[in-house]
């Protein structure tokens, strides 16, 4: 039996705050349904805008229920509609991050692939490609600190310009152009000692 039916407000009567309320209270999944039916259509339709697509947005809602009901306890809520749409609005902008983040910055924004700055290797002759590789070690050995470094994170470990600029203490700015620098030395590098590159 729910435990609405010991209120002496008909459920269709209770705010939101006392249904969150009472779903805290009790852990009784019937306050939160009653909260859903009212806000479903509301948060899908704020997930839709933010994510543009619309299973994507069905299974945004979801979570985003989910999320209250597993960790209502931690919660205090003054206004629970206004609460819902920053929850909303997080969660979807958590999503999007994520979504980017599966997208490598580079294919992204047409920047070439790290393989661009290795020789062109013939699959047929393992030797040749190790070779080949082995002669990109010391040519990035004679890069700058800072063209290096912006390369290898970038290009070697698929980090984002802002991740860079994170970690390097870089402005984006230069790290940009001590990529761009880098790739343009790293050339004149590999072309110096014979290595077919582009």
């Amino acid at each position: 039996m729910s435990t609405y039916k010991n209120s002496h407000h008909p459920i269709a009567n209770q705010t939101d705050e006392m249904l969150f309320k009472q779903y805290k209270d009790s852990s009784d999944a019937f306050f939160m349904g009653e909260l859903y039916q009212r806000y479903t259509h509301l948060v899908y339709g704020s997930c839709l805008k933010y994510l543009k697509d619309a299973e994507e947005a069905e299974e945004a809602v979801m979570e985003i229920f989910e999320k209250i009901m597993l960790n209502a306890f931690k919660y205090q809520v003054e206004y629970f509609k206004s609460w819902l749409f920053i929850v909303t609005k997080n969660h979807c902008l958590q999503k999007l991050n994520q979504r980017t983040k599966a997208v490598s910055i580079e294919k992204t924004e047409n920047q070439p692939d790290f393989m661009e700055f290795q020789p062109e290797i013939y699959l047929n002759d393992e030797n040749e490609a190790e070779n080949h590789t082995q002669q990109l070690k010391p040519a990035m050995e004679q890069l700058k600190d800072e063209q290096k470094v912006c390369i290898e994170l970038f290009y070697i470990e698929g980090k984002s310009y802002k991740e860079v600029s994170e970690l390097t203490g870089y402005s984006i700015k230069n790290v940009k152009s001590f990529i761009q620098n880098g790739k343009r030395n790293l050339k004149k590098i590999l072309s110096s000692i014979k290595l077919l590159l582009w």
